[in-house]
């Protein structure tokens, strides 16, 4: 076994094979950029060498500044994990001439089954089933534009190198289909150094099924079945699940002995995922084969049992497989949650910043549950406007999928992340969607459902009443304690009527101070200052997060968010007289929704633009995110321009 191994990566993807190579008795080497030096990844590794500037570019993805660490430090393999360098084959390759081990995929298999449209044709040439579209070379716009046509609106531009939901725009008419072309070709040029792209039919209401494969340097492929990956946005995965809902066995059957045929013709000898799109029906397309380790790949690992990372070491150092798909069996359910460092109040936008606050729930095995949180990032942690915006994946496994899903709510309820924006409200709200639960699924199933944004949950009359009475409970705590306070002067004992009364928004909610709500104050283990707060309200143990604020607390819970001011008889009657703050008027103002680059200024002072045109593109995280006019205006300043690093609400341009 190989003594010493290299990642090539950050983040948490990193800081997963460290664990795994731990475990097996093998010291590792991490490699960092400028920007993350003091990265959770380089604390966890044995040793580390740092490999240049943060952008990529200059540091992750310069293969000779990886043989260089593994020369320094004797590492005898390297592990890709997922994005950067991973679907390179050139990559593979210049290892080899180096003589040190890819812990992946042969340079050969990378090249079938890497390339989207090389992929597409060899899965044609395997028997197995494509989606229509065009798999050339597209030079412009215009032949996009004739291709879309004779393939059939709607249809999805892809890059060929691409993955992550980078360089993919779904068109529906001529007009996207030329601001889709460029975005997708800068995007994939920025993303992986590779700016082709293709267009195939767009699937309407598909679900989307990958099966996990696993091949030897032997000959011998299995499959590890199925995970369902439809909840996206923008293409990019937000929830995961192992199995599906939607197969039986006969499809599930009938999908892995492709994958497997499909991996055993291109002589696969990794871990790899083969990408079907699939209709409600249970029909099934190819899509794409990812030759690497996914995001997504615990959930594969909490229903099968099967180390996944283990395996692509051991067979990266010439084992057998230990498995036989006769070997293969799937217990129980896993979900998967993606926290993201993003603002689903404000479209998603993405947010940078330092993690004030970072405390994911405990990872732990009880009655028949497990929790893990696979994380690249501890408290104190900088979320870099340079890479992915991943904090961490939270899954989840239990018995049956309505269970796991339980255990993801509470979990989610009780992930506290401070310092920066993020999606767990998100994501906390679709645990309660009923369309969610019952697994009715689609790739379309988050713009159908938040089709106008996501505006957090709207709670119901007796969910606000519950949390008004956490509200009055925390504050009792609060004034308890500080009535305890020693060395305070003796006076006038303080009198309190029976009542509170909570303002929730403009809603007013009159709480009375039973037995019942005292003896909770009395038996809670909520300190002031603690993040969130187990209270056992109405007979139901509901945790919820909080935050002081003036006179009450902002309180979380599955996707609530509510501010709760309380207050004394007095003092609500000298509030409801408080005149209400006014919102500054920015509609004459381009604000920068993102810190982020400028990347074009597309008008000039004094131009008219009529609604939907587009005013500028902001890059960040590696996404370019075009901003356009909502209504019709005329370009009074510009403040920014091309190649601007901007903080959020930096004023972009104002109109007349």
């Amino acid at each position: 076994m190989f003594r010493k191994i290299l990642i090539a990566n950050r983040g948490e993807i990193a800081c997963r094979v460290i664990k795994t190579a731990r475990r097996m008795g093998i010291a590792t080497v991490a490699v960092c950029s400028d920007a993350d030096a003091r990265a959770l990844h380089v604390e966890m590794a044995d040793e580390n060498v740092n490999i240049g500037p943060a952008a990529a570019a200059q540091s992750y993805l310069v293969i000779e500044k990886i043989i260089a660490a593994c020369r320094a430090t004797g590492a005898e393999a390297v592990h890709p994990g997922y994005g950067f360098l991973s679907e390179r084959s050139a990559f593979p390759k210049a290892l080899a001439e180096a003589g040190l081990v890819f812990i992946g995929p042969n340079p050969h298999a990378i090249e079938a089954m890497g390339d989207k449209i090389e992929s597409k044709k060899a899965a044609a040439a395997a028997g197995v089933s494509t989606v229509p579209g065009y798999l050339g070379i597209i030079e412009s716009e215009d032949q996009a534009v004739k291709i879309a046509r004779e393939v059939g609106y709607p249809v999805m531009i892809k890059a060929s190198a691409g993955g992550g939901g980078k360089g993919m725009r779904v068109a529906y008419a001529d007009a996207e289909v030329r601001d889709g072309f460029a975005r997708a070709k800068s995007e994939a040029n920025s993303s992986f150094g590779d700016d082709r792209v293709f267009i195939e039919k767009f699937i309407t209401n598909p679900r989307h099924i990958e099966i996990q494969v696993l091949g030897d340097k032997h000959g011998n492929v299995i499959h590890l079945g199925e995970r369902e990956c439809s909840i996206q946005r923008r293409n990019q995965k937000v929830i995961e699940e192992a199995p599906s809902p939607l197969l039986d066995e006969k499809t599930r059957r009938a999908m892995g002995e492709q994958a497997v045929a499909l991996a055993k013709a291109v002589g696969y000898d990794s871990a790899g995922t083969v990408e079907f799109v699939a209709g409600q029906d249970r029909s099934f397309f190819f899509l794409e084969m990812n030759t690497r380790l996914q995001v997504e790949h615990p959930v594969t690992e909490l229903v099968t049992g099967v180390d996944l990372v283990e395996q692509m070491i051991r067979v990266a150092n010439g084992e057998k497989l230990a498995l036989a798909q006769k070997d293969v069996t799937w217990t129980g359910w896993a979900v998967e949650s993606r926290i993201y460092a993003e603002d689903p109040y404000r479209n998603f936008l993405p947010s940078v910043g330092r993690l004030v606050k970072y405390r994911p729930p405990s990872e732990k095995i009880e009655h028949g549950v497990t929790v893990r949180n696979d994380t690249g990032v501890v408290e104190g942690s900088e979320i870099s406007l340079w890479y992915d915006p991943m904090i961490a994946k939270l899954c989840t496994h239990a018995s049956t999928r309505l269970e796991a899903i339980s255990a993801m709510a509470v979990a989610l309820d009780e992930f506290v992340i401070d310092g920066i924006e993020h999606n767990v409200p998100f994501v906390a709200a679709i645990m309660q969607n009923t369309k969610w639960q019952s697994a009715s699924l689609s790739t379309g199933f988050i713009a159908e459902e938040f089709a106008s944004g996501f505006h957090g949950v709207v709670p119901q009359h007796t969910t606000l009443t519950q949390l008004a009475k956490v509200a009055v409970v925390l504050d009792h705590i609060d004034n308890t304690r500080k009535r305890q306070i020693s060395g305070q002067m003796n006076g006038r004992a303080v009198m309190y009527d029976g009542n509170r009364h909570v303002r929730m928004g403009k809603g007013w909610f009159a709480i009375t101070i039973t037995d019942e709500l005292r003896h909770l104050a009395d038996a809670s283990s909520w300190i002031p200052g603690s993040p969130f707060a187990v209270v056992q309200i109405d007979n139901q143990r509901i945790t919820v997060q909080v935050r002081r604020i003036i006179n009450g607390y902002r309180l979380a819970w599955r996707g609530i968010l509510v501010e709760a001011h309380v207050y004394s008889t007095r003092e609500a009657e000298l509030a409801r007289l408080m005149p209400e703050k006014k919102i500054a008027d920015t509609s004459k103002k381009l604000l920068c929704p993102m810190p982020g680059l400028v990347i074009s200024i597309a008008v000039s002072e004094g131009q008219e633009v009529k609604a939907g045109e587009q005013l500028a593109i902001v890059e960040a995280m590696k996404m370019e995110n075009i901003l356009r006019a909502d209504r019709d205006v005329t370009i009074k300043k510009l403040n920014a321009s091309r190649g601007d690093s901007l903080q959020v609400d930096a004023v972009i341009m104002e109109f007349a």
